[in-house]
């Protein structure tokens, strides 16, 4: 959806044709939904948008004439890597090879390609047409034009990405995601804060400084300056940061605690964690509707 917001033609791959139907149904009806309540992206209407979208089974067809190809299969090395060294013997030195992996470094995905000077993580972020970051996460051997090209391509569609400028392990956002989430966990374990207390801190406390700031910017301001933001602060930050606890084990106890008290709010069924998820996306439409009318400093 997003590419074609940006003027592109799609080919959808899978194996299973029933897939890509289901695929290109729920595209359609998404993109009319859109149109209908004015949050299309793009110059396109609804019909040219879906005129440009088209799914196969045949992996040679998809890529063909391709300049950009976007792998998005489940989360598995194995598999990962069986699709990238296909693509390899399929495309020429002319098409960005892209993995929307979360946190397989490209070391892992891409070393040993004929192009690898050609590959790139371009990891966005659930849901991609509501969260615009894309993290672009370069091979070593990856060349400074493939990471141009995609940048470009990202804005073009739409997207905000950013540079990560060499491998690390969850990347940018993942390592900030699950700091929080280890803390979070803690706190709820250690029986601090409820786990519903415990997200009202970001959804009414923190997230709504981060929706606009970034942790580091919030420091900025946060006192006259970053110098006496650490000044102020940093030996306070040391002791707290020195009480933090090891690793959690995500099981046991706190995770059916956790999950009785998520199950209260969102019940656990299809149905219902649908619905949810289509409320969560409406709020990141408004946010989003609402941060492109504020004036950019």
């Amino acid at each position: 959806m997003l590419f074609a917001s940006g003027g592109f033609k799609v080919k959808l791959y899978d194996i299973e044709q029933q897939k890509i139907t289901n695929s290109l149904e729920n595209i359609r009806k998404e993109i009319k939904l859109l149109e209908q309540s004015g949050s299309l992206k793009g110059a396109l209407s609804a019909h040219q948008q879906l005129s440009l979208i088209s799914g196969c089974r045949d992996i040679q067809e998809a890529v063909e004439g391709a300049m950009h190809i976007q792998e998005c299969v489940p989360e598995d090395l194995k598999l990962k890597k069986e699709i990238f060294a296909r693509l390899d013997g399929l495309v020429g030195d002319d098409v960005v090879l892209s993995s929307s992996t979360s946190c397989l470094l490209p070391s892992r995905l891409f070393t040993g390609l004929a192009h690898v000077q050609q590959c790139i993580v371009a990891h966005p972020v659930n849901p991609p047409y509501y969260v615009p970051l894309v993290e672009l996460v370069p091979h070593p051997e990856t060349a400074p034009a493939t990471v141009d090209r995609t940048h470009a391509l990202m804005q073009k569609i739409g997207q905000a990405p950013i540079r990560v400028q060499k491998e690390i392990e969850g990347f940018a956002l993942n390592r900030l995601q699950y700091a929080i989430i280890s803390e979070a966990w803690r706190l709820v374990q250690e029986g601090v804060v409820s786990p519903g207390d415990l997200d009202l801190v970001m959804s009414h406390g923190l997230g709504l400084r981060y929706a606009f700031l970034g942790p580091l910017e919030t420091m900025h301001l946060n006192a006259e300056g970053m110098r006496s933001y650490c000044d102020r602060y940093g030996e306070g930050m040391k002791h707290v940061l020195r009480t933090f606890g090891p690793v959690p084990e995500f099981s046991g106890a706190t995770v059916e605690r956790v999950h009785q008290a998520m199950c209260a709010k969102v019940p656990a069924d299809p149905e219902h964690l649908a619905a949810r998820r289509q409320w969560r996306d409406e709020c990141l439409r408004r946010l989003i509707k609402l941060k492109h009318q504020v004036p950019p400093q």
